[in-house]
């Protein structure tokens, strides 16, 4: 497996040695499990309590390349040391197949951790769209005003401090230009190659082309109208084009217009990296095909299936995870439910004092207690000018330090238990034809399936046994799925981690209680 190497030290009391060791024990695990390192992302004297880090950063953004298959680190807490940093992290690498890997401790995938990172991986999706539906207001109220929401505002305007529009002369006189030249018969082209000749940018500050100038000339902004969403506010913009002009240019675009491509949307195949083939252990990968009569379908096949060197049959998308959606649903108990939120608000809160916090904590102890010495000598009436002066200088400190812990605080996620239960019930009562819902139930309950043609194997974080499941739905398949596979389209091209090994047998109780022992 090709793997990349994260090492990260984050202060001033660690040093080079630090990383050297990092990656020497890096390179004997890489070595000693038969792994090929390409490449290294070292971050030096950053805080894992943050994600904002430059090399992470540009590993988690690579990770989209699909040059590599897992991310190798000293110890967990090198990769991070907030679980929901780290839940959602991992998340966007294994969107791109990619998992990470310890080489000191054996990696918390087993059932409890991942049924934790899989709540906080869902919440904070829940968490996101609030948070947008909070943006979309604020944008509303400034679009109810003619204002800037942030987005670029086009050639030949800019935006004031208080969001309003102006005319840029020279960008309009540009615009003005443009549209002339069009209405007075010139391709786009043409009208393209001169620009660029001229180094005229867009207001994106790159080189025109065909689709930048479209979108130019169709842009009612440049006649004064306002427009958010599907509301366009006539006088809501500075004028730079006249009505006559525009129009003129809209008749020519449309008379030259030719009929737009068919887009093709992206299915989202909730199993991947959660569906092996029972026979062979392969994962089973998501796909998309066209029937003779020209209906699309959408299915699972085994990668050892498409390579000829397995016997298991596709099956079909829908039906494949409507089964699992409603077994995994059978999970969310309200006995169930009460364990997961306590278990998750005290791992929250025993993360909530991370190394930084009770260091700053610890200094704005030592200030409080100079300070008070300080009081006392200076009622013993020693030196009272210098005292006060270091009373002050301390003062000043404190307050630094406590405007740093309200920084640290601040990155803080801290999820109580009303939270989580109130989260769990939204999804145990959500529309189960919800996207969001079917993928946050898949991601807190489900570790893996075993999928045979005539049964399937379920293994759940915290289930007590894996389950098997043995009717007819699964030979419910379309025949013509087996040879459409030849021509298949590919709709996802993830990669799941290996299957388990071996299958362990979890007591929520007993899995909860040594976690929040541990």
């Amino acid at each position: 497996m090709n793997i990349v190497i994260y090492a990260r030290y984050s202060s001033h009391s660690q040093t080079e040695q630090s990383i050297e060791g990092q990656l020497q024990t890096c390179y004997e695990f890489a070595k000693h499990n038969g792994h090929i390192v390409i490449g290294e992302y070292i971050d030096r004297a950053q805080s894992g309590t943050t994600d904002s880090r430059a090399e992470f950063q540009r590993m988690i953004a690579d990770s989209d390349k699909h040059i590599f298959e897992g991310v190798l680190v000293y110890q967990l807490d090198r990769f991070a040391r907030n679980r929901y940093d780290s839940a959602i992290n991992k998340a966007k690498l294994k969107k791109n197949g990619v998992r990470v890997i310890s080489a000191r401790e054996n990696i918390s995938d087993d059932a409890s951790g991942i049924l934790i990172e899989g709540v906080l991986e869902s919440m904070a999706e829940y968490y996101s769209a609030e948070l947008s539906q909070k943006i979309r207001r604020g944008m509303d109220i400034n679009a109810e005003k003619c204002l800037s929401n942030g987005s670029n505002p086009g050639l030949g305007y800019y935006v004031d401090e208080e969001r309003r529009f102006h005319i840029d002369p020279e960008g309009a006189a540009i615009v003005r230009e443009i549209f002339e030249m069009y209405a007075s018969g010139k391709t786009v082209a043409e009208i393209t190659k001169y620009l660029n000749a001229k180094q005229v940018k867009t207001s994106l500050g790159k080189e025109f082309n065909k689709n930048s100038l479209h979108r130019l000339l169709r842009n009612k902004r440049y006649i004064g109208y306002y427009i958010y969403k599907d509301t366009e506010t006539p006088g809501g913009m500075p004028r730079i084009i006249e009505d006559e002009l525009f129009e003129r240019v809209q008749h020519i675009l449309d008379r030259n217009k030719k009929a737009p491509a068919r887009s093709r949307g992206r299915e989202e195949y909730l199993l991947t990296t959660k569906l092996f083939c029972g026979y062979c252990r392969e994962m089973m990968t998501g796909y998309g095909g066209t029937g003779k009569s020209g209906k699309a379908y959408h299915y699972y096949a085994c990668n050892n299936f498409k390579r000829r060197k397995c016997k298991k049959k596709v099956v079909n998308k829908e039906k494949i995870e409507n089964r699992i959606v409603q077994e995994c649903c059978k999970l969310l108990t309200d006995s169930n439910i009460e364990r997961i939120a306590s278990a998750v608000a005290d791992v929250c809160k025993a993360e909530q004092d991370t190394s930084a916090i009770k260091r700053i904590k610890s200094a704005i102890q030592e200030a409080d207690t100079a300070i008070e010495n300080l009081w006392k000598a200076l009622e013993r009436g020693r030196a009272v000018d210098m005292i006060t002066e270091r009373i002050e200088k301390h003062k000043q400190e404190k307050d630094e330090l406590q405007g740093l812990l309200a920084m640290e605080m601040g990155k803080q996620v801290v999820l109580t238990v009303p939270q989580v239960r109130a989260f769990l019930y939204a999804l145990k009562k959500g529309d189960l034809n919800n996207e969001s819902t079917r993928r946050g139930i898949i991601n807190i309950f489900l570790q893996a399936v075993y999928l045979y043609d005539d049964r399937m194997t379920l293994i759940f974080n915290g289930g007590e046994q894996p389950i098997t499941l043995d009717d007819v739905l699964l030979d419910e398949i379309e025949d013509h799925l087996e040879s459409a596979v030849s021509y298949h389209e590919k709709c996802s091209s993830l990669v799941a981690d290996a299957p388990p090994k071996s299958v362990k047998s979890h007591d929520f109780t007993d899995f909860f209680y040594s976690l929040i022992s541990s």
